[in-house]
């Protein structure tokens, strides 16, 4: 059997469509064949070969990716081939690929924490992914039922709702009436808004967002408010409709002045969780983190176990459908430069 992959053979060159035969499964291996893949930012910056760290300095992806490598970690599909060793699986099951594999030996590993991993074998990063009508998942316990969700519904669980969901649950408890301040209405950001509107029901959800084309979608999903971060007298405003500022702010978005919006809403004992990567940096005074003590924490997409509980929320028909479009596995190069250039609303989503 023949597969089609779209191909990053060099950083910051088209993807390649590539014809190659489908490999056996060996060992504990499985291979889904893809059904649906959501196109993810991080897509973009591992196409680029970097993610811009401000000042002019770069993480370089090459020790990372090498290619060729086919993209994609936003994965659902149907089993159609397993190794001798795999167990507990079964030709037709519909499932959803957990993309962050560790090494499985590390004491991150060991601790349940396989996206942590330094040395991880991620789906669509250090092994192929899900730009193609098939992927190779090296064992069965990587796979998540997500019936009766609808396909292209239950890949975006594996990245943009596992990364909120994660980042969320690093707030809790918020107590009613405890203001939540989500940064960008993007894919990732708009999964934040609706899973916290199921989590922290009573409390008021504000979302910034600089594109006003986004707003119908922030409130769509459960925003109580929504706000232009970069309007004149944003920050001072919602600190007095806040009462003195946010419990808790996610900056889904990740840039230097998204960051700085949100520790500077932040109330006395507020957190803000960092989350997002578009780029960039800013100015921290250590002062004021002493005297409003305020907390900082960065979070990573999510683990097995939360995938595991939050598409247990999913399949239970508690959230609202996160906005998607379908796209052909052919068109992958113009998914990411709509991405790219700030044109989608929700997700992309590539189906062969």
């Amino acid at each position: 059997m023949d597969m089609v992959s779209w191909q990053l053979e060099s950083f910051g060159k088209p993807l390649a469509r590539v014809l190659r035969e489908l490999p056996p499964a060996t060992g504990t291996e499985v291979v889904l064949q893809v059904g649906s893949c959501g196109v993810c930012h991080s897509d973009v910056h591992l196409h680029d070969g970097y993610f811009d760290l401000g000042g002019g300095n770069r993480l370089e992806m090459a020790r990372s990716v090498q290619p060729p490598r086919t993209l994609g970690h936003e994965i659902a599909g149907t089993v159609v081939a397993f190794g001798p060793q795999a167990q507990d699986v079964h030709v037709g099951r519909n499932c959803v690929a957990f993309p962050w594999i560790g090494c499985g030996t590390c004491a991150l590993c060991a601790a349940g924490k396989e996206h942590l991993c330094p040395a991880g074998r991620n789906l669509g990063v250090a092994r192929d992914g899900g730009f193609a009508t098939h992927v190779v998942v090296p064992h069965p316990r990587y796979l998540v039922d997500y019936e009766p969700l609808a396909q292209e519904q239950a890949c975006t669980y594996a990245c943009s709702g596992l990364t909120a969901y994660s980042a969320l649950k690093k707030l809790a408890p918020l107590h009613a009436g405890d203001a939540l301040l989500v940064i960008g209405a993007g894919g990732v950001g708009l999964s934040g808004v609706r899973l916290a509107r199921h989590l922290f029901e009573t409390a008021p959800i504000v979302v910034a967002e600089v594109d006003r084309g986004k707003w119908d979608l922030a409130r769509a999903a459960g925003a109580s408010e929504v706000i232009d971060p970069n309007a004149d007298g944003a920050l001072k405003a919602l600190l007095k409709s806040s009462g003195g500022g946010v419990a808790a702010a996610v900056d889904f978005v990740g840039a230097g002045a998204s960051f700085a919006f949100g520790l500077g809403a932040l109330r006395k004992e507020g957190r803000l969780v960092a989350v997002g990567l578009l780029g960039g940096s800013t100015t921290l005074v250590p002062a004021m983190l002493s005297f409003k003590a305020v907390s900082i924490v960065g979070s990573y997409v999510g683990s097995l176990q939360e995938l595991q509980e939050l598409m247990a929320i999913a399949r239970r028909g508690e959230l609202p459908e996160l906005p998607v479009t379908p796209r052909p596995l052919d068109d992958a190069n113009a998914a990411l430069e709509e991405l790219r250039a700030g044109h989608v609303r929700g997700r992309n989503v590539l189906r062969p």
